[in-house]
Order: structure tokens, then sequence, then C-alpha cells
């Protein structure tokens, strides 16, 4: 799928969906339909894997991970210390202290990318800040940290360097082997992201 084809999508649904939320159970919206593309189109909304897997084994409390697929799925396999906020409740008046407050960095996931896109637009619309998404999803959390392809023998000592720090990653959460969860209907056709190497290339200390 063309990025722009993505783009549209993505606000084609965003409109859907506040189309279909009553009236009395939202808030004004901050922002038009010409800034949310602007901030999409930057993609500084998304986080990588290996910052948030780094994140996670460092045991980092300025992080809060935000489930957002439903009880179901959260249940079989969610990401440690996760707290479960559905997509369809992301605009609950229970939800805004969790998802409008500046103590933690709240990075939002899903199977794939697009439902915790959809998620943060609508904070972003509401004004909230701080609020982040996984890169990728638990999908691509599966095939880059939890289950790593070793480079080949020509490979970049980055790459080798990288390949190591996912792989002390993996075994650190137990890792290894790990079945990729199947995406949502909607998530399926998510452009798959390219590689963000990690700023800090450590070895893994303990588990979490």
């Amino acid at each position: 799928m063309k990025p722009l084809h993505y783009l549209t999508l993505v606000l084609l649904i965003l409109a859907v969906i506040i189309a279909l939320v009553p009236q009395n159970t939202t808030r004004p919206y901050k922002l038009t339909a010409e800034q949310l593309l602007s901030e999409i189109r930057t993609g500084t909304q998304f986080v990588s894997p290996d910052e948030v897997a780094d994140k996670i084994i460092q045991k980092d409390p300025s992080i809060q991970l935000i489930d957002v697929r439903n009880p179901r799925e959260f249940d079989m396999f969610s990401l440690p210390g996760a707290i479960n906020i559905p997509l369809q409740d992301i605009l609950s008046e229970a939800n805004y202290e969790a998802l409008n407050q500046g103590a933690k960095m709240n990075i939002l996931y899903s199977n794939g990318s697009t439902e915790a896109n959809e998620a943060w637009l609508l904070t972003r619309q509401l004004g909230f800040q701080n609020n982040y998404v996984l890169q990728g999803g638990l999908n691509y959390w599966m095939e880059k940290i939890m289950n790593p392809e070793k480079p080949g023998n020509l490979a970049a000592n980055d790459e080798i360097a990288l390949y190591d720090f996912r792989k002390a990653a993996s075994a650190a959460l137990g890792g290894g082997n790990v079945t990729a969860i199947a995406p949502a209907a909607k998530d399926a056709g998510a452009p798959k992201p390219g590689v963000v190497p990690v700023k800090k290339k450590k070895k893994a200390s303990g588990g979490c």
C-alpha cells in the first residue's frame, strides 16, 4: 500500500470513528485534518521496538505500555507491565487520566500499527500529549525482538551489534521461537516499517 493511500485510509477511519462516537462522550477536537496529516507524515509518533525493549529491560519507570486490543487478545499475550485500554474505550472519561498526563511516556500498541495509530489520532485530536505508537506493533516486535534473524557473515558491525542487542533482549524477555500474532483485519494491510536502530546498544542486564 502506497504511503499516501495509507494516510488517506487512516484519516477516513478516524472520520468514521468520530462520526460514530455519541456527541455527549466527546470533547472539543483540537486539530484539523490538515494538521493531523502533517503530523502523520513526519512519523514522530512512532517508537522503535528496539527502544521499547531497552526501556522494558532497564525497567524504565518513565514509560507506560498501553495495549489497545480487545481484552481477550490482551489476556492471551501482552508486553510486560502493559495495561489494557481497548480502542473502543479510548474516549471514555475513565481513561483520560491515563492518556492525558505528562509524567510518563505512553506507548500504544496493537497487533499491527493501524489500531494503535487510530488511538493515537484520537488522543492527538483531544489535545493529549506524550502518547506514541509502537512501530509495527506486536507482529514486528515478535519478528525483530523475540525472534531476531542472525545477519550474514559479511554484515556490517552495526548490524551485528543490533542483532546482539536483540538476541540479549529476546533472552531477557523469554523469547525464542515465539509465534507471530495474527493481525486484526484492519491491521493486516498496514505497511511494514523499516528497521530503526536503537540508540543505546546495551546488553540485557537481568529479566523483567
